[in-house]
Protein backbone atom coordinates (compact mmCIF):
# COMPACT_ATOMS: atom_id res chain seq x y z
CA UNK A 1 0.00 0.00 0.00
CA UNK A 2 0.82 3.00 -0.77
CA UNK A 3 -0.56 6.52 0.51
CA UNK A 4 -1.34 9.69 -1.57
CA UNK A 5 -1.68 13.36 -0.78
CA UNK A 6 -2.38 15.41 -4.10
CA UNK A 7 -1.62 19.25 -3.67
CA UNK A 8 -1.21 22.03 -6.22
CA UNK A 9 -5.24 22.97 -7.03
CA UNK A 10 -7.06 26.25 -7.45
CA UNK A 11 -8.86 28.51 -9.78
CA UNK A 12 -6.90 29.89 -13.19
CA UNK A 13 -8.05 31.94 -15.63
CA UNK A 14 -8.54 30.02 -18.94
CA UNK A 15 -4.98 30.08 -20.68
CA UNK A 16 -3.48 29.66 -17.61
CA UNK A 17 -1.18 27.17 -16.09
CA UNK A 18 -1.39 24.99 -13.08
CA UNK A 19 1.16 22.06 -11.56
CA UNK A 20 -0.48 19.67 -9.34
CA UNK A 21 2.13 17.24 -7.28
CA UNK A 22 1.20 14.04 -5.45
CA UNK A 23 3.77 12.58 -2.73
CA UNK A 24 3.46 9.20 -1.89
CA UNK A 25 4.40 7.23 1.35
CA UNK A 26 6.49 4.18 1.61
CA UNK A 27 9.72 2.99 0.03
CA UNK A 28 8.23 1.12 -3.10
CA UNK A 29 7.37 4.33 -4.79
CA UNK A 30 9.50 3.08 -7.95
CA UNK A 31 7.41 -0.13 -8.42
CA UNK A 32 3.99 1.60 -9.07
CA UNK A 33 2.57 2.92 -12.25
CA UNK A 34 1.00 6.05 -11.64
CA UNK A 35 -1.66 8.15 -13.37
CA UNK A 36 -3.87 11.12 -12.61
CA UNK A 37 -7.30 11.07 -13.15
CA UNK A 38 -10.39 14.02 -13.13
CA UNK A 39 -13.75 14.17 -12.50
CA UNK A 40 -15.71 16.88 -14.00
CA UNK A 41 -19.16 18.24 -12.04
CA UNK A 42 -21.61 15.77 -13.18
CA UNK A 43 -19.53 13.02 -15.05
CA UNK A 44 -17.90 10.14 -14.30
CA UNK A 45 -14.24 10.13 -13.69
CA UNK A 46 -11.82 10.17 -16.35
CA UNK A 47 -8.45 9.10 -17.18
CA UNK A 48 -6.44 12.36 -17.57
CA UNK A 49 -2.45 10.43 -17.66
CA UNK A 50 -0.26 8.26 -16.58
CA UNK A 51 3.67 7.43 -16.01
CA UNK A 52 5.29 3.70 -15.77
CA UNK A 53 7.96 3.30 -12.77
CA UNK A 54 10.84 4.42 -14.97
CA UNK A 55 9.29 7.41 -16.37
CA UNK A 56 10.01 5.58 -19.58
CA UNK A 57 6.70 5.80 -20.94
CA UNK A 58 3.74 8.25 -20.55
CA UNK A 59 -0.17 7.61 -22.01
CA UNK A 60 -2.66 11.14 -22.07
CA UNK A 61 -6.10 11.58 -22.55
CA UNK A 62 -6.05 13.61 -26.20
CA UNK A 63 -8.12 16.25 -25.03
CA UNK A 64 -5.31 16.95 -22.86
CA UNK A 65 -1.62 15.98 -25.29
CA UNK A 66 -0.07 18.82 -25.89
CA UNK A 67 -1.16 20.88 -22.86
CA UNK A 68 -0.54 18.53 -20.23
CA UNK A 69 2.51 16.78 -18.70
CA UNK A 70 2.90 14.12 -16.19
CA UNK A 71 6.36 13.39 -14.64
CA UNK A 72 7.61 11.95 -11.73
CA UNK A 73 10.59 11.77 -9.18
CA UNK A 74 11.21 8.45 -7.80
CA UNK A 75 14.04 10.21 -5.42
CA UNK A 76 11.40 12.69 -4.00
CA UNK A 77 8.11 10.11 -4.11
CA UNK A 78 6.29 12.12 -6.44
CA UNK A 79 4.65 12.77 -8.84
CA UNK A 80 3.36 16.14 -11.16
CA UNK A 81 1.33 16.96 -13.75
CA UNK A 82 1.85 20.20 -15.37
CA UNK A 83 -1.26 21.66 -17.09
CA UNK A 84 -0.98 24.50 -19.27
CA UNK A 85 -2.79 26.29 -22.10
CA UNK A 86 -5.97 25.22 -19.08
CA UNK A 87 -9.34 25.36 -20.84
CA UNK A 88 -12.74 25.45 -18.58
CA UNK A 89 -13.94 21.87 -19.69
CA UNK A 90 -10.97 20.78 -17.72
CA UNK A 91 -12.59 22.21 -14.78
CA UNK A 92 -12.72 18.81 -12.24
CA UNK A 93 -11.70 17.48 -9.25
CA UNK A 94 -8.13 16.15 -9.96
CA UNK A 95 -6.88 12.78 -8.26
CA UNK A 96 -3.49 10.67 -8.25
CA UNK A 97 -3.78 6.90 -7.87
CA UNK A 98 -1.16 4.31 -8.07
CA UNK A 99 -1.16 0.90 -9.10
CA UNK A 100 1.51 -2.37 -8.78
CA UNK A 101 1.87 -3.84 -12.51
CA UNK A 102 0.67 -2.72 -16.27
CA UNK A 103 -0.90 0.84 -16.46
CA UNK A 104 -4.09 1.30 -17.62
CA UNK A 105 -6.69 3.98 -17.96
CA UNK A 106 -9.82 1.90 -16.39
CA UNK A 107 -10.37 3.62 -12.73
CA UNK A 108 -11.42 0.67 -11.32
CA UNK A 109 -7.76 -1.36 -11.54
CA UNK A 110 -6.33 1.44 -9.06
CA UNK A 111 -6.45 0.05 -5.65
CA UNK A 112 -4.10 3.85 -3.94
CA UNK A 113 -6.05 7.05 -4.51
CA UNK A 114 -5.17 10.62 -3.43
CA UNK A 115 -7.66 12.93 -1.67
CA UNK A 116 -8.66 15.06 -4.66
CA UNK A 117 -7.60 18.15 -5.34
CA UNK A 118 -9.92 21.24 -7.31
CA UNK A 119 -8.81 22.95 -10.38
CA UNK A 120 -11.15 25.55 -11.71
CA UNK A 121 -10.81 27.44 -14.85
CA UNK A 122 -12.37 30.28 -15.48
CA UNK A 123 -13.49 31.54 -18.94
Amino acid sequence: QVQLVASGGGLVQAGGSLRLSCAASGRTFDHYYMAWFRQPPGKEREFVAGINPSAGSTDYLNSVKGRFTISRDNAKNTVFLQMNSLKPEDTAVYYCAARIGAGTRDWSAYLNWGQGTQVTVSS
